[in-house]
């Protein structure tokens, strides 16, 4: 059995390790792939673990050992499953993985936004609580939390952990899915309203055809003006010269945002410079706690396509 990892680097940047894969067959590891590289490196394989690295429908079509594409992570759109479907390849997912790590990094851009931390950190380190005249001082706004309202975009495993979260602050959760859940303390509303009543807008759905940039400026001018947005989902939900052009107008408050349309962005990036807009470089997932259990339901993947009783199949 030949397997391909293409990229493997972001999953284990050294501190795990390959043997439980290794141990299947015969693995090559690529630490990261380019599109022109994948045929040559992808030819032989009946098994294919991919985590970004797109695997289209022309590669597809070429590659004729190809039975089984493991995707490290839960979102599988970069896997063209129409063209699997038409070679019978399978393709699986590694579903959950990252709610804990996930819920607690939007929490932490929550904090960010209401406390902001990193600024008064800054100015301690410059020297300025030193030389103050009183004994405290704030840079920026210090907003209480308790008493808000977060909507939540998406109220799957994640959405409902930072429901969760939210609600041991204090906060009043209310979400918007698409069906009531009939979760107790929860409220279930429609877009329009979770946008104009929400201090803060946290999305957690997936990526789809008619989502797409559905953050725009028309929706972003119904929002509160002191209201957040955090995006720990996928950034081309956002449409992003719309979002930076509120951030910068004072539409809204404050984004904080840890995915954006392309991965890494390009310096004219509009919200690379937008104010107030707090910027991670897509690493909510990335806990070793949660790259340790991708690791593991990667392997069971495996052992049950070769057992002829595929789990997590998504495609």
């Amino acid at each position: 059995m030949n397997i391909v990892i293409t990229d493997g680097y972001t999953l284990n940047p050294g501190d795990l390790d390959w043997q439980s894969i290794t141990s299947l067959g015969n693995v090559t590891i690529y630490e990261r792939s380019h599109v022109d590289d994948l045929y040559d490196r992808c030819k032989d394989a009946d098994i294919i673990l991919n985590n970004k690295t797109p695997i289209n429908g022309e590669l597809i079509s070429k590659l004729d050992k190809l039975k089984l594409i493991s995707v490290l992570a839960t979102g599988y759109n970069i896997v063209d499953t129409i063209a699997t479907k038409e070679k019978n390849i399978i393709v699986c997912n590694v579903p959950n993985y990252g709610t804990a790590s996930v819920a607690q990094h939007t929490i932490a851009l929550l904090l960010e936004l209401s406390n902001n931390i990193s600024a008064h950190r800054h100015s301690v380190e410059q020297g300025e609580w030193v030389t103050a005249i009183d004994w405290c001082y704030t840079k920026k706004p210090i907003t209480e939390l308790s008493g808000k309202t977060i909507g939540l975009v998406g109220f799957g495993n994640i959405g409902q952990q930072v429901g969760r979260i939210a609600a041991a602050l204090g906060m009043h959760v209310v979400y918007n899915a698409t069906a009531d859940k009939h979760i107790p303390d929860y409220t279930f509303t429609n877009m329009a309203t979770l946008f104009s009543e929400s201090d803060v807008v946290s999305l957690h759905c997936p990526l789809t055809s008619t989502n797409a940039g559905f953050i725009n400026r028309a929706l972003l001018h119904t929002m509160k003006p002191s209201s957040f947005l955090i995006n720990t989902a996928r950034g081309q939900l956002i449409n992003e010269s719309d979002l930076a052009e509120a951030l910068d107008q004072g539409v809204i408050a404050g984004a904080a945002l840890d995915v954006l349309s392309v991965e890494p962005p390009s310096f004219n990036n509009p919200l690379l410079a937008a104010k107030n807009c707090v910027i991670t470089p897509h690493n909510a997932w990335i806990s070793k706690e949660a790259r340790v259990r991708i690791m593991d339901v990667t392997v069971e993947n495996i052992k049950a396509f070769i057992h002829g009783k595929p789990i997590n199949r998504v495609a």
